[in-house]
């Protein structure tokens, strides 16, 4: 009798550390999407904690030069980078605004490859908080140089889940989704075997407790009162959704290799509580702050270290109420059909993806109703089928289907709006 093969490690493990940069002194940290939410956040962090962190390049699409420059000169960068090379003159100028007389100002990268390449250079770790599947390059471009990755940008994953595991090293993701780093902290308290369930919590977004008949006419205004976080619009409207916790299922999948089936979502209107691991026994770890996204960027930045004060801490003498409810899937399909996709594997996950940020741009632009975005990206997935890549997934695979799911979403989308403008 042979014994059966080890089964891999999972991408994201706290009782691995991979630090082959290990040393004296401040980490160095580059900083992909420096002017966006996670990136802006990750910079509070760091200028209060100077002597743990250091960022060395900063990276953005280029739609705010003026903040750009300023956190270069805050933090003395060598190398500030924009997607858009349009961008570059505006840029210069705001940085020699920002710099005093005779102060060496960054070296300026542009172009659609510019945070790849930044995710490459020499640091300790790259902290990529970029929107979208654009994310996926510098991704892999550092992992494959050898940087931990505290990694915010869960479409990397979801586009290109069999690319990142095959270069990932053990324990070499820090995920900074404040659930995922839940989920990651809760299963610091067991073994891989240890653990029977992750349960991932939802907000529930601005539509709790409505049925699939009561969305049918909000509005724009309506999906982007979130009663927790504060995002940006694309990421508001999938937590309205629940895209986003499919997304996460997914992630977490990917992450920590449970079994869609043993991945579990339950809506929590405080977001206290982050998410829980059951485990074998009947016990469930629950992690839990107030909601602030420095605690999970601090987790990523810091591991296996925690810096103190990253983020508030419950008064506990104060009483407060947590409740959990059940999903409801007939109201927001969304988290079903991630795990249909994420069982597909190959490019499914990537036009999931794909087709839904069509049809919430779509929906910002007043030209698709709330419920369509789901039954539009439900038809491209069905349309799209059965992949064939399977393990052998490239990057043209991968931009391939993203570029037909869009079409197609764009597609659908005119053909519905033109039918009920008639209507």
């Amino acid at each position: 009798m042979t014994d059966s093969p080890a089964r891999p490690a999972p991408l994201a493990d706290p009782h691995l550390v991979y630090d082959p940069l290990a040393g004296d002194g401040p980490k160095d940290v580059v900083v992909l999407g420096s002017t966006g939410s996670i990136g802006t956040q990750a910079i509070d962090l760091v200028l209060r904690n100077p002597d743990r962190f250091r960022v060395t390049a900063l990276s953005a699409n280029g739609g705010r030069v003026a903040l750009l420059a300023e956190q270069a000169h805050r933090l003395r960068v060598r190398t500030v980078s924009v997607a858009r090379e349009d961008v570059v003159p505006a840029l210069r100028e705001a940085l020699a605004a920002a710099y005093g007389p005779g102060e060496p100002l960054p070296e300026i990268l542009a172009g659609p490859q510019a945070a790849t390449e930044l995710a490459a250079s020499d640091c300790h770790t790259v902290l990529n908080g970029i929107t979208g599947s654009i994310g996926l390059a510098p991704t892999l471009a550092a992992l494959e140089a050898g940087r931990t990755l505290a990694l915010a940008n869960k479409e990397s994953l979801i586009v290109g889940g069999p690319l990142v595991t095959a270069l990932a090293k053990p324990g070499q993701i820090i995920p900074v989704d404040s659930e995922h780093a839940a989920l990651f902290q809760a299963l610091a308290a067991g073994t891989r075997a240890d653990v029977r369930k992750l349960v991932v919590t939802a907000s529930g977004g601005p539509f709790r407790g409505r049925s699939k008949a009561d969305l049918a006419d909000v509005t724009v205004q309506d999906a982007l009162a979130h009663p927790t976080w504060a995002m940006g619009p694309v990421i508001t409207v999938n937590s309205a959704t629940l895209v986003n916790k499919g997304l996460e299922v997914i992630e977490a999948h990917l992450l920590y290799d449970i079994p869609f089936d043993r991945i579990e979502v339950v809506v929590h209107p405080q977001s206290y509580v982050h998410s829980m691991v059951e485990f074998t026994d009947g016990s469930t770890i629950a992690q839990a702050t107030p909601p602030d996204m420095r605690g999970p960027i601090a987790i990523g930045l810091g591991w296996p270290e925690r810096v103190p004060d990253a983020a508030p801490a419950f008064d506990w003498s104060k009483a407060s109420t947590w409740e959990f409810f059940p999903l409801d899937n007939e109201a927001f399909p969304s988290v079903n059909l991630a795990r249909h996709v994420g069982e597909l594997a190959g490019t499914a996950p990537a036009v999931f993806n794909a087709a839904n940020e069509e049809c919430v741009e779509a929906f910002l632009n007043g030209v698709l109703p709330f419920n369509g975005i789901m039954e539009t990206v439900t038809r491209v997935v069905e349309e799209h089928g059965t992949p064939e890549t399977g393990t052998s997934l490239t990057v043209s695979d991968v931009l391939e289907a993203e570029t037909w799911a869009r079409t197609r979403a764009r597609e659908i989308t005119a053909t519905t709006a033109t039918a009920e403008a008639r209507a």
